[in-house]
């Protein structure tokens, strides 16, 4: 997958060039990151985050919670830094509980240069979490941005209370760019009892990608989140009509890079010992014209250092996440955080 980034040579940073075979390239790196309950120490009447708390089961104090968030700040640090010394340019976040534990996490010794700026809308979730897009100024700046809400309800006619859909338009290094960052609804209750709930939240995203074409048939268009669904799944293949491979994708279809690391094997969280590739980044048909004069897609890569793993025990090979049931272990995240590189020709 890096075969063509491994023949070109950095020369500054940021969305920063690469030289190959005589022509120089820009590179912009996008990603998307679960933080697996990111939550404050603080106990907030009417959601349901008492056992994240100092006096709740998992004893979730000051000490916890820095380290969670110089944890994750660790890896941001260091994704995509062999393409850009800025690393990732946009970055897509789910499993937070509000605004402030975004400021704080953008302050970390580690990714603080960076200066990353934060869209961030309240959900209705019951369990108070929400997703945000944080951004390097030096390359993004918003145009606007909105919560789309998904309203979904139950058969007995009672509504659901999940994440609303994060959809942000703006200026990516100059060029009008739409980002939607997702979390869509989990399988607690059965994956396929659950599976229309997705269905409703793919059919939104779709319908917003169905808009943006019709205003402007080349939109450049990111879904990107925490799906709760695989490449295969039907949200995916029969409502995003999303397609596993570049070839196959038509003028305005959408593109899932996702499909062929699943189909190998890859993944970003485990269940029962097997691999789910739940976190995905699509984009659409405009995005992989490599003769474009703006950005095009080269590759996807699913962020799997070692120390991201659990090293031992029963769980040994899956994401090293911050608790095992209430026992606190110091992991990063129970998903593994991904992200794609894109070019252009300078």
């Amino acid at each position: 997958m890096r075969s063509f980034i491994l023949f070109c040579l950095l020369l500054s940073v940021g969305i920063t060039s690469l030289q190959a075979q005589e022509q120089t390239y820009r590179v912009g790196l996008i990603g998307f990151y679960n933080f697996e309950n990111l939550f404050d120490t603080l106990d907030t009447p009417d959601v349901r985050d008492t056992e994240f708390s100092p006096t709740g089961s998992k004893l979730y104090g000051t000490r916890i919670y820095r380290e969670k968030l110089g944890n994750l700040a660790q890896v941001i640090s260091e994704m995509g830094t062999d393409l850009s010394t800025d690393g990732l340019a946009l970055l897509g976040v789910a499993e937070v509980e509000n605004r402030s534990v975004l400021e704080d996490f953008v302050k970390e010794p580690a990714i603080a240069e960076r200066n990353y700026q934060i869209v961030h809308y309240d959900s209705p979730d019951k369990r108070g979490i929400d997703v945000g897009l944080l951004y390097n100024p030096k390359y993004f700046q918003v145009e606007s941005s909105r919560a789309v809400p998904l309203e979904i309800f139950t058969p007995a006619g009672e509504r659901k209370y999940t994440r609303d859909i994060l959809f942000v338009s703006g200026k990516f290094d100059g060029e009008q760019v739409y980002v939607m960052v997702n979390h869509w609804p989990s399988r607690s209750g059965g994956e396929k009892n659950t599976q229309e709930y997705r269905n409703a939240a793919a059919f939104i995203c779709k319908s917003i990608v169905d808009s943006l074409y019709q205003v402007d048939p080349m939109a450049k268009v990111i879904i990107m989140g925490d799906l709760n669904d695989d490449p295969i799944s039907p949200s995916i293949k029969k409502v995003l009509h999303a397609k596993g491979k570049a070839a196959q994708t038509g003028k305005k279809d959408i593109f899932n890079p996702m499909y062929e690391p699943f189909k190998s094997g890859n993944g970003t969280l485990t269940w029962n010992g097997a691999w789910n590739l739940f976190d995905q980044i699509l984009i659409t048909s405009p995005w992989l014209d490599k003769k474009q004069d703006g950005y095009f897609y080269q590759q996807v890569e699913i962020y799997k250092k070692p120390y991201l793993l659990q090293r031992t025990g029963k769980y040994k090979g899956s994401p090293h996440r911050t608790f095992s049931g209430d026992l606190y272990i110091g992991g990063y995240s129970d998903h593994l955080p991904v992200y794609i590189v894109l070019l252009k020709r300078m």
